[in-house]
């Protein structure tokens, strides 16, 4: 396949291994969790202190054990979704502090911002899957946030969601809440139901709450997404190839605790690197250099033979315009052909990933079609194809009245909601499109319906949240 970005050569690929796996025998990794380190004595790795090395071997067994492809299951069996190898899906855009404007205000998120979002998905053809945090919510007790957060991804929406490792006993509320879904947690084992976000510490570091999260959903098989934002020039290198190396060997880290605690555990391999804006100190995402990692980072995860989430539609922009359209479209487009496979942030983030925009969610989310429509292969088939319209139709002719075009019309082709495609009829008054995406979020919020879902587990669910947050 011919492509003008940069594709790493067999050699290249094997020089970024090598200098992560010296960098994990040399200088090791932290991890700030007791228990973790405990796991990686027991089997039998370098430990000093909260330090771990790591050798070849240990690193190569871990990824073995990794599945290269797993369905994450929803609790409607239709919208289960597989991921890795060929499959992919879109996936919202995830930790957003602030709800921005379409003036680009910022307005602290609220529960009904998060459900609202949580509709969307449910009520959207282009998006696969669920997230979490589309908004941190300002108006509920910050401590038990991500239960009600939980509960809303699971009413609201039928598709499968992202989890919550903000800490260890959020990872484990989740695998209960998950496990009520489906028959206790020890079906969880079986079933990959949620895949939740771990980031590491840059530089060569994990947070007891990560680490801890890692133990507690890996024990039960859950997705983990294994990933990392390094900032080119403050927390890791300013040039790409040695951020590519403290980024590869970051993440291998993760993998490798992961597989100890339960081989065949789904991970994800991750990044969200970029550069620094050296006038600022701010992480800069909606540049070239982004687009770059992102097409490295989904070589890197297909040398390992592991499922890659990077990219979405990325944008420094802080309000939905063009400067967050043409950096999203960059970034994501970018995401999709080089291979990644969980797409978060495909729709909504704006500055940086400062704050989610409904109207911009709504626009990335028409562009979520048609990049997976520009990748939808066509068949060449000389049995299914009919080269004789060409003949009918003959010299001069025209195809507008031929059965296979009145058959095809509504089908053929990409189906808009907000892009403008009026045509070249200048006197027609056309809405901006940030004007036209706010008024499909009133239809579609107005016309949304909630899943069914069985009444005794709703019940379950309600009781399990107000019982964990009676007892603090």
């Amino acid at each position: 396949m011919y492509d003008r970005m940069q594709t790493l050569t067999d050699e290249e690929l094997n020089t970024i291994h090598d200098m992560s796996m010296a960098l994990l025998s040399k200088t090791g990794v932290a991890f700030n969790e007791p228990d973790a380190i405990g796991i990686f004595e027991n089997r039998g790795f370098t430990v000093d202190g909260k330090l771990v090395r790591f050798t070849e071997d240990q690193v190569q067994e871990a990824l073995s054990q990794a599945p290269s492809r797993f369905q994450l299951v929803a609790r409607n069996p239709e919208k289960s979704a597989w991921v890795g190898e060929d499959d992919w899906v879109f996936v919202p855009t995830y930790g957003a502090p602030f709800k921005i404007a379409s003036d680009g205000s910022r307005q602290p998120g609220t529960m009904q911002d998060y459900d609202n979002f949580c509709k969307l998905v449910q009520t959207s053809p282009h998006i696969d899957t669920n997230g979490s945090k589309h908004v941190e919510p300002q108006d509920v007790p910050s401590k038990f946030a991500y239960l009600d957060m939980l509960l809303s991804n699971i009413l609201l929406c039928d598709k499968a969601f992202m989890g919550s490792p903000d800490s260890r006993q959020a990872a484990r509320d989740c695998v209960e809440m998950t496990g009520l879904l489906f028959g206790g947690k020890d079906a969880l084992m079986e079933i990959p139901a949620t895949v939740s976000l771990i980031n590491s510490l840059s530089p060569l570091q994990y947070s007891s709450e990560m680490a801890g999260a890692i133990l507690e959903l890996a024990r039960y098989r859950q997705g983990l997404l294994i990933a990392n934002m390094i900032m080119g020039g403050t927390s890791g290198p300013v040039t790409i190839p040695e951020m590519l190396v403290l980024m590869n060997a970051e993440i291998l880290a993760g993998v490798v605790l992961a597989q100890l605690v339960a081989p065949g555990t789904p991970v994800i391999y991750g990044t969200t690197s970029c550069p620094t804006n050296m006038q600022t100190g701010a992480a800069t995402v909606g540049t070239p250099e982004t687009a770059i990692i992102s097409s490295m980072a989904a070589q890197l995860a297909r040398f390992y033979k592991l499922p890659c989430r990077t990219g979405g539609s990325l944008t420094d922009a802080l309000v939905p315009d063009a400067q967050a359209l043409a950096e999203g479209a960059m970034t994501l487009i970018t995401t999709v052909r080089n291979g990644g496979h969980f797409i978060l942030h495909s729709c909504g983030m704006m500055g940086g990933y400062i704050g989610n925009s409904f109207e911009k969610w709504l626009i990335d989310e028409e562009l979520c079609g048609m990049v997976r429509r520009m990748m939808t292969p066509q068949e060449i088939d000389p049995a299914k194809m009919d080269v004789g319209i060409i003949e009918r139709a003959g010299i001069g002719g025209t195809y507008l009245m031929q059965p296979e075009t009145l058959k095809l019309c509504r089908s053929a082709y990409f189906s808009y909601s907000l892009f403008n495609k009026g045509g070249g009829d200048l006197q027609a008054a056309q809405p901006d499109i940030v004007i036209s995406a706010a008024e499909k979020l009133a239809q579609r919020l107005g016309s949304y319906e909630k899943p069914d879902i069985d009444p005794g587990l709703e019940t379950d669910l309600r009781q399990f949240v107000d019982t964990r947050k009676a007892a603090g």
